[in-house]
């Protein structure tokens, strides 16, 4: 176990006042640098994950909220911001500002050892992800909790309305179109707020050909949101393929 790794569990137990029966294990396969950010915050003192690192994390016993990696994130003098993810806090950490869209969001939901799980794309895509649980069973189904993930290059589909680019004009994400329209229909806001209004649209279905086990818009429950009972531990990988 590498001394960030020990630092964080460590700052973790501090933070909790007891050990938790639920630990992710975050790891970087992308070939570039990613920063984690969650809201709210899971303890992380050093966020920044380099290319194939490895971190665990002893999660609270009670903790819901998101979690993402922000990309290209570097110092300006002092201020320090990211292409995607950003808090707009101007420091390395990052938890209860919303993240700059877009940004793949994974949510979760844990009460002790019960977890709900879900890979959201209803604020766009900034990287491939996937949440694989270890051992547990699925509650409200049979057999092992499943794995979620969007491991595909969006890129691929993304409209050109909703691309999002740099300061240099290279794509680093692809916007829902919620985020990128800021029209009620895609949003399920207003008119379009009860299930009968919020549908799958042509944005959303785009992302579903590419990532089927992923939410797409915001009352997609296909697949539904997992829960897991007693998995060893979660592992959550950054461009997993």
């Amino acid at each position: 176990m590498g001394s960030k790794t020990l630092i964080n569990l460590l700052l973790l137990l501090l933070i909790t006042g007891a050990h938790s029966e639920v630990t992710f294990n975050f790891e970087n396969r992308c070939t570039y640098t990613v920063w984690l950010a969650a809201s709210p915050s899971i303890g992380d003192a050093d966020p920044e994950s380099g290319s194939g690192t490895l971190e665990l994390f002893s999660m609270p016993d009670q903790w819901s909220g998101s979690i993402w990696a922000r990309t290209n994130c570097a110092y300006n003098v002092s201020y320090f911001s990211c292409e995607t993810g950003d808090c707009g806090s101007g420091t390395i950490d990052c938890q209860s500002p919303p993240p700059t869209y877009p940004v793949t969001l994974l949510n979760f939901d844990i009460k002790q050892s019960v977890v709900s799980y879900e890979v959201s794309l209803n604020h766009g895509h900034n990287l491939p992800v996937r949440i694989q649980p270890e051992g547990g069973s699925l509650l409200g189904g049979t057999g092992l909790c499943p794995v979620v993930d969007c491991i595909e290059d969006v890129s691929n589909v993304c409209p050109g309305n909703l691309v999002a680019t740099n300061k240099d004009g290279r794509y680093v994400g692809c916007y829902s179109a919620c985020d990128g329209l800021k029209d009620p229909r895609y949003c399920c806001t207003g008119n379009y707020s009860s299930p009968q209004a919020c549908q799958s649209n042509e944005y959303s279905q785009k992302f579903k050909q590419l990532c089927k086990l992923a939410h797409t818009y915001p009352r997609d429950n296909d697949p539904p949101v997992y829960r897991c009972s007693r998995a060893t531990s979660y592992n959550i990988t950054f461009c997993p393929s």
